[in-house]
């Protein structure tokens, strides 16, 4: 239910627009408080007048007017959702290149809510790579979208393109304050990234993990109330608004920076891609090339993972990372074991689109009561909220 909750209704220039009617009197009889913003090309499709009437606030539609100024930026921090229904194809590429000739398009920008995008345009356009590539940028940047439905659209034509009902739209939102704060007083530790294992001061041992995947997980964590310690490895990923953040080089680093909290937490991620070696004996200067032929000798790391399921009560949950390359589900299910984890989250290197530096992933989940869930390919802020739900799920179970 909606009883409370500030609505920022956005409505872009579609056919579509007459749906956003009926959404605002959905919100308004489950007790929302909703201001609406429209382009000028949604006023070609339904009065501001319609909507004013039923939120009983002015609609706004330029930055300037009459003389006055409409502060963006308190807009987007007013709201706890921002729901654009209709998002046209053109609203959309703005969003995604960062465009910002409008009203909605500055409060977009300088937003600090939740982003629900309802898309509705026709069948090609939707079907467009340029398109499919801004869809996939806004939900890299933790934005729900919301599934078109096929049926019959503005050119005459059926297809795939037309905007969810008012109906799906509510329920979305219905399921998306539900889950928002399940984790709130909750505690939660994320480790991502890769390590790094000096050879000597200059060059290192180390891996392709981008980070991507654990910044999405304590991004997701943080949307769904928890306190969030993202222990992070070297990498360029940028860091979720709302996170604590310990940066560290190598996997001893990480494993001090991980035992130092871990009595604390509820909730444990490993999503790290921690070097198994590491240098013997670092060099203290730089290894010139003239020594000719390089043996290094290397030593295992400790095992953070095998630490954290000896230490971990039956109060927390512990949940590890198997990425493989043969026998896929065999190996994870024996590092579930092994490991003593709750869950073991399988991602394979033979699965396209899955695995290190890419902006998508495609996992399986194996729970230790015996519990598999299968994904397809998604992004990997997607993926997050996969994991994420299976681990409410299992702590309500």
């Amino acid at each position: 239910m909606q009883d409370g909750k500030k609505i920022l209704l956005c409505v872009t220039g579609s056919i579509a627009a007459y749906k956003s009617v009926v959404l605002l009197r959905f919100l308004i009889k489950q007790k929302a408080e909703v201001k609406v913003i429209m382009t000028n090309a949604a006023t070609d499709f339904v009065t501001p007048l319609t909507f004013s009437t039923l939120s009983k606030n002015k609609v706004l539609t330029n930055l300037f007017e009459n003389d006055s100024w409409e502060n963006h930026v308190m807009l987007g921090r007013w709201a706890d959702a921002i729901i654009i229904a209709p998002a046209s194809c053109n609203t959309i590429s703005k969003m995604a290149h960062g465009l910002c000739d409008n009203l909605l398009l500055a409060v977009y920008l300088s937003a600090t809510a939740s982003v629900i995008i309802a898309p509705a345009m026709d069948e090609d356009m939707w079907n467009h790579p340029a398109t499919i590539n801004n869809i996939q940028t806004l939900e890299e940047r933790g934005h729900h979208v919301l599934k078109v439905n096929n049926g019959e659209l503005a050119s005459g034509l059926h297809g795939m393109g037309r905007m969810a009902e008012p109906e799906e739209i509510l329920s979305f939102l219905d399921n998306f304050f539900e889950n928002k704060m399940s984790l709130k007083g909750k505690k939660a530790l994320v480790t991502a990234g890769p390590t790094y294992e000096a050879i000597d001061p200059v060059r290192f041992i180390g891996n392709h993990s981008s980070g991507k995947m654990g910044t999405a997980l304590a991004k997701e964590l943080a949307k769904r109330g928890a306190e969030v310690r993202l222990i992070l490895g070297p990498t360029s990923t940028s860091v979720p608004e709302g996170v604590t953040v310990t940066n560290v080089v190598s996997a001893d680093d990480m494993y001090k920076a991980v035992f130092d909290v871990f009595d604390e937490c509820d909730i444990i991620v490993m999503a790290a891609a921690v070097a198994d070696f590491t240098p013997n004996k670092p060099a203290k200067n730089k290894i010139k090339k003239e020594t000719g032929a390089l043996n290094i000798s290397l030593a295992k790391t400790k095992d953070i993972l095998v630490k954290a399921g000896e230490l971990k009560s039956q109060n927390q949950i512990l949940v590890g990372f198997a990425l493989e390359t043969e026998n896929e589900k065999q190996n994870a299910l024996k590092k579930l074991t092994a490991k003593k984890a709750d869950m073991i989250v399988l991602n394979s290197l033979n699965d396209e689109g899955a695995g290190f530096g890419s902006s998508t992933n495609k996992i399986t989940i194996f729970e230790k009561n015996g519990a598999e869930h299968v994904f397809d390919k998604k992004s990997k802020e997607e993926v997050a909220v996969d994991i994420v739900n299976a681990i409410v799920n299992y702590r309500n179970e």
